[in-house]
């Protein structure tokens, strides 16, 4: 008779299959000093917002390497990694990309887009005009990988691509953010016109276009609140 060992009673070792492991660089914090950290964070992310005015101040390469470097570490399905982050502050590429992202808007806003949408958009004041893919210092392509290739050219699949680039993602602006700089996440429909200009192939598809730069003197944004604790979230059982 064959014994079935339940996965519930497998171990974590015995799950991993013979993977190389490594101990956690993890250490425990005070109760007060994890709670002051999490105050620290919401303090600085909530003063996030979503800039359409940008400077043209550049500012040091390294910013966006580390940036780049966090939303790597991101999770992810089965550690496939299935991203990559395009990234240039050519002022002739800039311009290429924002004739091809303007004349997809056009299309979007005077033919494609829903009248509920259109309205919804209105009090943002967002239009087919997007001047700051030139103004803005850095554009971060971001690309999804619908599958991944060994050196032998066989192709592996990777597992929950669109829900591992969302994490990346959200890490890459909250990285840009907590170091100091402004973040506007474009997604003119269709984006394929990206895989030419940033020289990617067509196994991957672009995500959505990352502005990075200083908000430009005197920048406004929409004012607008954010929901309560309570209205997004709640608990559930004993605690």
């Amino acid at each position: 008779m064959i014994n079935i060992v339940p996965l519930k009673a497998r171990t974590i070792s015995e799950m991993r299959c013979g993977m190389k492991t490594t101990l956690l660089d993890f250490s425990r914090q005070s109760e007060s000093t994890m709670i002051e950290n999490s105050q620290i964070f919401y303090e600085r992310i909530k003063k996030r917002r979503t800039v359409r005015d940008f400077s043209a101040d550049r500012f040091p390469e390294e910013i966006v390497r580390a940036a780049v470097m966090s939303a790597g570490s991101a999770p992810n399905g089965a550690n496939m990694q299935p991203w990559h982050f395009a990234i240039t502050n050519d002022p002739k590429i800039k311009s290429i990309i924002r004739t091809q992202s303007e004349k997809e808007e056009r299309e979007f806003y005077n033919h494609r887009a829903p009248e509920e949408w259109l309205q919804a958009l209105a009090p943002l004041g967002t239009d087919e005009n997007k001047p700051f893919l030139e103004t803005a210092p850095v554009l971060i392509g971001v690309f999804l990988k619908q599958y991944t290739e060994d050196d032998e050219g066989t192709r592996k699949k990777n597992y929950y691509p669109s829900e591992s680039v969302g994490i990346a993602c959200g890490m890459l602006i909250s990285a840009l953010h907590f170091s100091g700089l402004a973040t506007l996440t474009h997604t003119p429909s269709p984006m394929k016109f990206l895989n030419e200009i940033f020289e990617r192939p067509k196994s991957e598809r672009p995500y959505l276009l990352l502005v990075v730069g200083y908000p430009s003197i005197g920048c406004e944004v929409p004012a607008i609140t954010k929901k309560s604790f309570n209205q997004i979230a709640s608990f559930v059982g004993d605690s």
